[in-house]
């Protein structure tokens, strides 16, 4: 349980405009992020919950495919972004000048990274077997102009997988367990049903890339929906005029403004040749590594989520990332009461924040509001009058007394 009076962070009056998307308008009123320069976000306290929640669910699903966390670094050096011909590739590339004349890059992507990395250890076909690796980390982009606010930031929480195989037929094999694992973490999200397994282009890895892009009506990417079977087409890769579903061949779709959550990518052999990762085979024969990559932007997420479930006035977090399932309302001298009630919710579960200030109901049932708490709770003097203590939903008007076991 968490007292709200030792939070320094407060709910503001009103919802500040500027914005051009509700959620992020709720996200600053509510306390949860602040703005520090375009393109870059402190996330305070209960805004920081809502993060870590994110980060369990996609940590959960990634360590049940059998994928291994490590932590890499944020720097990396000029020298290494130029074996892998990338250091004047991408545009978006933070360049920090060091001393000694050394340059290095801060990293909004880490293949040159975690290649040489899994080379130190990869020598036989048996290494090979189960090798992939994930992180959750803050990235950079140099974005010519920031926009949509957490949708496209300079910095941004993401999390990113790498794997590493012994054949194209089994990056495959592991491409598709992948998108198995995506499509739980959207569901656990509250999301699967207005995301989208999305064909786009693949740059230079590959033919097409595959994104997540959830609809929730805005975004910055136009998805052509096939009515016939239902694949998702990024329109960078199709003729609107004339558009044909690269799935089924048949014309008629339907078109979405979406945002992007995730993207997952066969990388091939791109990177295993540059850093010159190879391993043996039974017969001692050198051969390619196969990699893929696979990215969701948690900070992203955040933005995308709280679009989804506001209604016309606060944000509505789901359970499963909401930063406290129940704000507790605590009337009159019944702290205590309050505090033991909290202690009993949470063996079931609950994560209880508890608005002990010394004000008056209407503005701690409009902060509970405000703050998208799942569930509100009363105790006062009338309430444990009635049998016990107010319990209401965020999603409903009605409010029920339930009895107090604490």
């Amino acid at each position: 349980m968490k007292l709200i009076s030792q939070i320094p962070f407060k709910t503001l009056k009103s919802t500040p405009s500027g914005s051009d998307n509700r959620s992020t308008g709720y996200l600053l009123q509510a306390g949860f992020i602040r703005q520090e320069l375009a393109g870059a976000y402190i996330f305070t306290t209960l805004g920081l919950r809502v993060l870590r929640n994110i980060e369990t669910i996609v940590r959960e699903e990634m360590n049940r495919i059998g994928s291994n966390e490590i932590l890499m670094t944020a720097l990396w050096s000029k020298e290494h972004w130029l074996q892998a011909w990338r250091w004047d590739e991408i545009d978006v590339l933070f360049k920090l000048p060091a001393a000694e004349g050394r340059e290095y890059a801060l990293n909004p992507t880490h293949e040159e990274i975690v290649t040489p990395l899994i080379g130190e250890f990869i020598r036989s076909y048996k290494d090979l077997e189960n090798c992939s690796v994930y992180q959750l980390q803050w990235k950079f982009r140099n974005e010519k102009r920031a926009k949509s606010w957490l949708l496209r930031g300079r910095e941004f929480l993401m999390k990113d997988m790498y794997s590493f195989h012994r054949s194209a037929e089994e990056l495959d094999t592991y491409f598709d367990v992948v998108h198995a694992a995506y499509d739980r973490v959207y569901e656990r999200l509250g999301l699967k049903d207005t995301t989208y397994y999305t064909f786009a282009s693949g740059g230079d890895f590959t033919k097409y890339s595959y994104e997540f892009q959830t609809d929730v009506g805005i975004g910055e990417d136009m998805a052509y929906i096939c009515t016939h079977c239902g694949q998702s087409h990024n329109e960078e890769i199709i003729d609107s005029k004339d558009f044909t579903c690269l799935e089924c061949g048949k014309k008629e779709c339907d078109v979405k403004k979406v945002s992007e959550v995730g993207n997952i990518f066969k990388l091939g052999t791109r990177f295993s040749d540059a850093f010159w990762l190879k391993y043996q085979d039974k017969e001692g024969k050198e051969n390619p590594v196969y990699m893929g990559c696979y990215g969701i932007g948690i900070s992203r997420l955040m933005g995308v989520i709280a679009e989804k479930f506001c209604d016309d006035k606060w944000l509505i977090w789901p359970e499963t990332i909401a930063p406290y399932t129940h704000y507790m309302i605590v009337m009159g001298d019944n702290l205590e009461r309050a505090r033991a009630l909290a202690e009993y919710l949470e063996k079931d579960g609950a994560q209880v924040l508890i608005d002990d200030r010394d004000t008056g109901f209407g503005s701690k049932a409009g902060d509970a509001d405000i703050l998208g708490i799942p569930y509100r709770i009363v105790v006062s003097d009338k309430t444990i009058a009635a049998g016990g203590y107010e319990l209401k939903s965020r999603l409903m008007n009605d409010v029920e007394i339930i009895e107090i076991h604490a």
